[in-house]
């Protein structure tokens, strides 16, 4: 059996037990999730110059896995197709919070001086212009992303759920969505082309 469909019929056995009162079920969906979401926070976190400074990625993960365990406690997923959105939901919403803690006003990349905190030797060896601590414009640029992303239709949102925020690969994709391969990439393109015509063009790490 090919892995995505393995991890589709176990993410699926674990709902059933879940749903049949095994609480255990709830940990091992979580754990299913971890590694998904491990992923996406760091490769999301490299283009938050003003939050990874202030927030390690082991922080926002678990930010996003308590998001994740409270959803659970309020609703069982019917189908891993819907646990997977679920965990969707859960991490934007994180690195949502995020852009706008460190973007606004009286974020703390707006607010703290890069060098603060460093000792002699960091004055002396500043840092590459390119290692700058924030930058608010782009934090804007990836709140309004993560917006937009809402707004599509749901079969666009959902592949750009699996293959963005859950870094699935089409094929993978394809079998979570019960769908051939080339739908997937039908609407993983018009998804990039509506959220590039949304962001005038501006498309941050997609």
């Amino acid at each position: 059996m090919p892995e995505s469909e393995n991890q589709t019929t176990l993410v699926q056995g674990w709902i059933d037990c879940l749903r049949a009162g095994d609480p255990s079920a709830r940990d091992a969906l979580l754990a299913c999730a971890i590694d998904r979401l491990e992923r996406l926070t760091r490769k999301m976190l490299k283009d938050f110059p003003g939050v990874h400074r202030w927030e390690q990625t082991d922080d926002v993960l678990q930010n996003a896995i308590l998001r994740l365990s409270r959803a659970l406690q309020a609703v069982i997923p019917p189908s891993s197709r819907d646990f997977f959105r679920l965990a969707a939901v859960q991490i934007r919403r994180e690195l949502i919070d995020l852009a706008r803690h460190h973007s606004g006003p009286q974020g703390l990349g707006a607010n703290i001086a890069s060098n603060a905190g460093f000792d002699e030797s960091a004055r002396l060896n500043p840092a590459d212009p390119a290692d700058e601590t924030h930058d608010p414009g782009r934090l804007a640029d990836w709140t309004e992303f993560h917006r937009q992303v809402e707004a599509l239709p749901d079969e666009e949102r959902e592949v750009v759920d699996l293959l963005f925020y859950q870094g699935l690969q089409q094929a993978e994709a394809a079998a979570v969505l019960g769908v051939s391969e080339r739908t997937v990439k039908r609407r993983w393109q018009a998804a990039r082309l509506a959220l590039h015509a949304a962001l005038g063009g501006r498309l941050p790490g997609v």
